[in-house]
């Protein structure tokens, strides 16, 4: 049996934390094909959604996706998008929260004819291999971090 993911708890417990301060959560979402937004919000392929209890209806924070019902522009959606797609969760009054990385395809090893290992790939990648993630994620700061205007700064978590 595969272990559970840290990440859906994270979000649940920091959601709570959120309402229950009288903050108004914000997820932000890595947009692809399996998440169901409106497209006319997306921008970069990531989107903003105010989870707060005013903002959406029957709210289900499950460990593989996030779901609930939400008007935009008057018009009710319904909005589901992959826990793996999540890449923050944070109070917009205070940009309190925390940022995560965004799960991706696992990686594999290529070997040679001799059985040697060649290079690091993605199992989804057809394209040349690039050095792993981890050397390019930069560590996390010391002390918690103030928004300083525009989007707040938010800590990574591994």
């Amino acid at each position: 049996m595969e272990e559970i993911p840290t990440k859906p708890y994270l979000l649940r417990a920091l959601y709570e934390w959120c309402v229950d301060n009288g903050y108004t959560p914000h997820l932000a979402v890595k947009v692809d094909s399996r998440s169901q937004v409106p497209s006319e919000y997306v921008r970069n392929s990531q989107i903003t959604l105010n989870v707060s209890p005013n903002a959406v209806h029957k709210l289900q924070m499950g460990n593989e996706l996030i779901e609930f019902s939400a008007r935009f522009a008057g018009v009710a959606r319904q909005i589901s998008v992959p826990v793996a797609g999540v890449y923050a969760l944070y109070a917009r009054e205070t940009g309190h929260g925390m940022t995560f990385e965004i799960d991706a395809a696992k990686p594999t090893v290529q070997t040679d004819a001799e059985g040697e290992p060649t290079k690091l790939a993605s199992s989804n990648e057809s394209g040349p291999a690039e050095s792993p993630a981890l050397a390019s994620v930069p560590a996390a700061p010391t002390e918690p971090t103030k928004p300083t205007g525009g989007k707040p700064r938010l800590r990574r978590i591994k």
